[in-house]
């Protein structure tokens, strides 16, 4: 896991470690080298200086108690005195970038640590820009990354869009600690769990409502997506660089030609960017190959010894959002396959193959194929059956947060072993692309109802294949129906009816088909599948929380733009867990669809445009015929598949000896989110064939997961000489003792 950590004390005489030079704590055994300026990198002499606080203004002072020479392990000091900044983890070379201002002005200074396109020139430009209080000039760049801007003693960091890059902050040492991750913020200050915020993420995972600002750490917050943190002299202030409309207005219609043609360059200027970056062989591979194996090439050795190849990669799962990252970087120049070759050579591109449930997704497979003869790809084929099933292997790292990809953590990380040091994936394209089906309302609020013919008819043809024709003659009244009564619905009323849905336990339907998951988001807020196995104290603890912030008002007052927003950030998050859980030593996974240019980019999309079916596919279809790609295989751009119950079902069958004994007693019983006996019942169920919402236990068995993991750690993210040893949870999970009644 990588990171940058920094705080901001309170006020100018708390100096840190880094007023001083030498081969102190601070020299961490993952540090890069020269990468700081002035009095935070290196001293006169040439030796690092160390961050930390080093002495309070007096003894009396709130910051005497704190550790002098606290520091991350493993770090790399990008800065010191007075407001240090750390880099943490294996970041390469290339990804941390530094520019000041003026060399005789070291204190204002941008570091840039991620993938981002933009030249030192344009960073200095945007510093200077920046230090007069315009943000949104560092979040313009091609890529994904994470600002930080030091003027004087005001630091600033600057969130993403979508929120893949989050930035959190706690109060500490009477001035403020962040960082882009939320476990070592509370091993600093030692934080015990929120139980109310996991059982916010297990009742309403897509409603930032109920989440607010928390994390699973208590004390330890997180800025919003399109947000940024100021800190003045340890004082805090989160401001949003984004404009965002605050009234329900029918704004004029983008031209949809336009805005199809910003979705082209935002795309291939963020393909770019990961194409022009240098290039990385794995640091980890053996010192040589066993020889031929009966069966398996060089590139399937390699991956067998779990090393990705050099150079770049992408998915090929035979959906459009992989197919058109895997031809738009193949197409553009920057030899994308090889170290050495001066010409280039052919990209990889991996395809899963699960053997052990081969039907249904065969159209896909031969799509893959399809896609892949381009003579610009090398395709590869990764085969397993039983032992790459969901649930197998469920000993993995320990991730910031739960996420329910912790499940499926073993199955993606055997594909990705197979792909390149640098991989792309279509993760978030459908949040980013897609219409919410809370959409429709916005478009009756804009007295645009002719728009919604094409998305009826198509709900109504697809209960009509499903075996319901008789209902399917019902289905458009149905719908139009439940979009015009969420246009009439306030965001208040919204709320406080979520809210007294959990009060009553009205949680158990699950949707069966389009229609029902239509019907289902055609609201402020819903529960998530898990929410049916809460407790019933639970579920009114996140009711309370749902009241609480129908008095708030939100962002959007639409609720098609709302809905769209806390979707895309609830993929953004679980995408930022999914790196986490699968992570290759050596490997970068990209997701260019959760770049800030591509959301700003989709969000300029007509809603007319987006709320039509099939309109993913036609926008990359017009994104490859711009870039040159003019043959698509038949059947291109059909509805990705359904997540794969059948394969599911299987994992959980033979990992059922397992999941029972990780419920016989869970933390999440002693933390009073559940019952231990009806988890198990519903594990049964599940492995029976009965109807169960898997997804809701994929969320369950992550969380117990994540908990475990957490609390078997014995590590943690800091050290110092004269410091105690500082770890989050120090006490546990606290035993939960229902009330009295």
């Amino acid at each position: 896991m990588r990171w940058l950590v920094g705080w901001s004390s309170i006020a100018a005489s708390f100096g840190t470690a880094g007023r001083v030079s030498g081969q102190g704590a601070g020299h961490g055994p993952g540090a890069y080298g020269p990468v700081g300026h002035g009095p935070g990198g290196y001293g006169g002499d040439g030796a690092l200086l160390h961050g930390g606080i080093a002495d309070a203004a007096h003894a009396a002072d709130p910051g005497a108690d704190a550790e002098r020479t606290v520091h991350p392990v493993g770090s790399q000091l990008l800065w010191g005195d007075p407001d240090p900044l750390w880099a943490v983890g294996d970041w390469r070379p290339d990804e941390i970038r530094t520019v000041t201002a003026d060399p005789a002005d070291p204190f204002t200074r941008l570091a840039v640590l991620g993938c981002c396109g933009a030249t030192d020139a344009e960073l200095r430009r945007a510093l200077y820009a920046a230090r007069g209080g315009a943000l949104r000039h560092l979040t313009q760049w091609s890529g994904s990354y994470t600002a930080v801007v030091q003027a004087g003693r005001r630091i600033t960091v600057v969130g993403d869009l979508a929120g893949a890059r989050p930035v959190f902050y706690t109060p500490w040492a009477s001035g403020t600690a962040y960082a882009t991750a939320a476990l070592p913020l509370a091993d600093l200050i030692e934080a015990q769990l929120d139980i109310g915020h996991l059982a916010a993420l297990l009742a309403c995972p897509d409603s930032p409502e109920a989440l607010g600002d928390g994390t699973p750490y208590a004390g330890v917050r997180r800025i919003p997506p399109g947000h940024a943190l100021i800190l003045r002299e340890g004082s805090r202030e989160i401001t949003g660089y984004e404009q965002v409309a605050s009234l329900a207005v029918a704004a004029p219609e983008a031209d949809a030609d336009r805005a199809v043609e910003g979705v082209r360059e935002a795309l291939v200027d963020a393909v770019r960017a990961r194409l022009t970056a240098p290039r990385h062989a794995p640091d980890t591979l053996p010192p040589y190959d066993p020889g031929p194996v009966p069966g398996m090439g060089p590139a399937d050795r390699r991956a067998a010894r779990g090393a990705p190849a050099p150079g770049v990669g992408a998915d090929l799962s035979g959906g459009s959002a992989s197919a058109t990252l895997a031809l738009l970087a193949a197409g553009l120049p920057g030899a994308p396959g090889s170290l050495t070759s001066p010409a280039g050579a052919r990209l990889l591109a991996v395809t899963f193959n699960d053997l052990a449930t081969p039907q249904g997704r065969e159209d896909e497979l031969e799509r893959a194929r399809a896609v892949a003869a381009d003579p610009r790809l090398h395709h590869v084929v990764v085969a397993a059956a039983a032992e790459a099933l969901p649930y197998t292997d469920l000993d993995g790292p320990l991730t910031d947060e739960p996420g329910p990809s912790l499940v499926f953590a073993a199955r993606e990380r055997r594909r990705l072993a197979a792909g390149a040091a640098d991989h792309f994936t279509g993760h978030g394209a459908r949040q980013v692309l897609d219409a919410h089906p809370a959409r429709m309302a916005d478009l009756l609020m804009d007295r645009r109802r002719r728009h919604l013919l094409r998305p009826v008819a198509a709900l109504a043809r697809s209960a009509s294949a499903s075996g319901a024709a008789g209902e399917s003659l019902l289905v458009p009244l149905t719908v139009y129906s439940a979009a015009r009564r969420l246009a009439r619905t306030t965001y208040r009323a919204g709320m406080e009816a979520a809210a007294a849905r959990l009060r009553e336990g009205g949680v158990t339907a699950s949707a069966s088909g389009p229609v029902d998951a239509s019907l289902a988001a055609l609201t402020w807020s819903r529960p998530g599948p898990a929410a049916g196995w809460l407790t019933g104290e639970a579920l009114a603890e996140v009711s309370v929380r749902l009241t609480a912030a129908a008095g708030r008002p939100p962002l959007s007052l639409r609720p098609g733009e709302a809905r769209a927003r806390s979707v895309l950030a609830r993929q953004a998050a679980d995408h930022r867990v999914f790196e986490q859980a699968v992570e290759v030593r050596s490997q970068r996974l990209h997701a260019p669809f959760l770049d800030n240019q591509v959301v700003r980019a989709a969000r300029a999309l007509p809603e007319s445009l987006r709320v039509q079916p099939g309109a993913r596919a036609e926008i990359l279809r017009s994104v490859l015929y711009s870039a040159g790609v003019r043959e698509l295989p038949p059947g291109w751009g059909a509805t990705a598949h359904t997540p794969n119950e059948t394969a599911t079902r299987l994992g959980l069958r033979a990992a059922l000896g397992e999941l029972l004994d990780l419920f016989a007693a869970p933390l999440l019983a002693d933390a009073g989110l559940i019952e231990a006996r009806v988890v198990r019942q519903a594990l049964l169920d599940a492995a029976d064939g009965r109807p169960v919402p898997l997804d809701g236990l994929a969320e369950l068995v992550s969380m117990e997961l994540w908990l475990r993991r957490l609390l078997a750690r014995r590590g943690t993210c800091w050290t110092g000489t004269s410091a105690a040893r500082r770890r989050a949870v120090p006490e546990g999970v606290p035993v939960h003792r229902p009330a009295l009644s």
